[in-house]
């Protein structure tokens, strides 16, 4: 009779999966690669991190959250206020055309969630700094504003009351942005499973198992009232433009952000940490990418490794089946499904890797041309 263990539990559940396929992962990225969505996890050297990007072919790597840096603490990473200077200190000015930030200005807030918005007399308010910091880091060379899911979940007046996406009170934040030429990277909501009872439906039972920090159920806003609220953003402020991370936060419905790139033009999106969610619908995927193919930049938000953007040009570029992912914090062996290659053509790679990060971003076109 053959044993079972009967008492195994379900986060130990670790199948072996015994499908035989080959494996043509990359080595390097078929053309030059801008990440254009990453961080600053723990405190890697800009040698450390370009030995990784020149072994695959990043040419650059844009961090999005220049005023903050992740150290490791504990075996996690936590998040610290940092002077946007030090990082073009340390990485960008050394390394011309490798490394790239945006600028979170006043709403790198860490600690202290509350926003200043109601006028008072003789006092700088929120908005005015967040303008005045957006220029000056701009000054010194940020490629954006990026602004992170604090909003709408965190982020407090100082009467206590929640402040909305779409609280017009930052409109003139967003307008400055747009007067700039600067786009606005925003951060809204998370997966849907974690707007969800963390119960034996939710297909991110696990990961919030392990990180319960992760769950927003029962959050002032729903998922969908999030979305709605950035959605009136991006309506009123057409010359602005949004670049939206994380496939616009909702890649568990693709028909949803088609309709939402076909309704607003001054929207991009990227796919970062999210190839999982389009990995499991492959073909819905490649049509989705292919078909909206300039307006999808490449973006990975996980810890540098060669492992990880090989995994990402795994899935870009070849018809690899039901193979292994990194998790959100970049560990093999997490994967809750095996994900499919996409096997994009050749204009879409270019588009995706680099030429789309370009045209949001000129200031890149030398480093990619040297």
């Amino acid at each position: 009779m053959a044993r079972v263990k009967p008492d195994l539990l379900l986060k130990d559940y670790k199948p072996v999966r015994l499908l035989k396929r080959p494996d043509n992962t990359p080595e390097r990225a078929k053309f030059p690669v801008i990440d254009a969505h990453n961080h600053l996890f723990g405190d890697p050297s800009p040698e450390e991190m370009l030995a990784v990007m020149d072994a695959v072919g990043v040419r650059t790597f844009v961090n999005v959250t220049g005023n903050v840096g992740m150290p490791l603490v504990d075996n996690c990473y936590t998040i610290e206020r940092r002077e946007f200077d030090s990082f073009l200190r340390d990485y960008v000015e050394p390394h011309p055309g490798r490394f790239a930030a945006l600028t979170m200005s006043e709403f790198a807030r860490w600690g202290d969630f509350t926003l200043p918005l109601r006028p008072g007399p003789g006092r700088q308010e929120f908005v005015d700094r967040a303008i005045e910091g957006l220029e000056a880091d701009v000054a010194k060379g940020a490629l954006g504003l990026k602004v992170t899911k604090e909003l709408g979940l965190q982020f407090r007046d100082e009467s206590g009351a929640m402040v909305a996406v779409d609280d017009e009170r930052l409109f003139p934040i967003w307008r400055r942005a747009g007067e700039l030429g600067l786009p606005v990277l925003i951060h809204v909501s998370d997966p849907r499973g974690f707007f969800l009872p963390i119960d034996e439906r939710n297909e991110h039972y696990l990961n919030l198992l392990e990180f319960p920090g992760w769950s927003f159920y029962g959050s002032h806003f729903s998922k969908d009232e999030l979305l709605e609220q950035r959605n009136r953003v991006i309506a009123a402020h057409p010359k602005t433009t949004f670049f939206l991370p994380h496939v616009a936060n909702d890649p568990e419905d693709l028909d949803s952000i088609a309709a939402l790139l076909d309704r607003y033009p001054n929207v991009v999106i990227d796919f970062s940490a999210r190839i999982d969610e389009l990995g499991r619908q492959p073909y819905s995927a490649r049509d989705f990418l292919v078909y909206y193919q300039d307006r999808v930049l490449f973006g990975s938000d996980m810890p540098l490794s060669t492992e990880m953007y090989r995994c990402y040009f795994r899935f870009l570029e070849t018809r690899d089946e039901c193979f292994d992912y990194m998790d959100y914090i970049g560990r093999w062996g997490h994967s809750r499904w095996g994900i499919y290659g996409l096997y994009l053509p050749d204009e879409v790679l270019r588009k995706i890797y680099y030429e789309n990060a370009i045209r949001l971003w000129p200031a890149l076109e030398a480093a990619i041309a040297e």
